[in-house]
């Protein structure tokens, strides 16, 4: 895992019941990264956030951490 997907599993850890059920699949293109997400059905909720919130916190923090490294990413939560 890189640096991007150690801090998903941070921020996900932290806001979930389940931490031990969070699975990070990355997807490597040329320069676009792909994050799927899955966490237990019972958090789900907690991650999206009212109107999708804190996914959207999720994903700005995300852009900020890869654009460091000159790439882009993309967080899809998978229900």
């Amino acid at each position: 895992m890189d640096k991007v997907s150690d801090l998903i599993k941070l921020i996900v850890s932290s806001l979930v019941d389940s931490p031990d059920e969070i699975q990070i699949t990355e997807v490597a293109g040329d320069s676009t990264t792909v994050y799927e997400l899955k966490v237990a059905k019972d958090d789900l909720g907690k991650i999206i956030g009212k109107q999708g919130k804190t996914a959207k916190a999720i994903r700005t923090l995300l852009g900020a951490a890869a654009a460091k490294d000159k790439r882009r990413a993309v967080l899809e939560i998978i229900e």
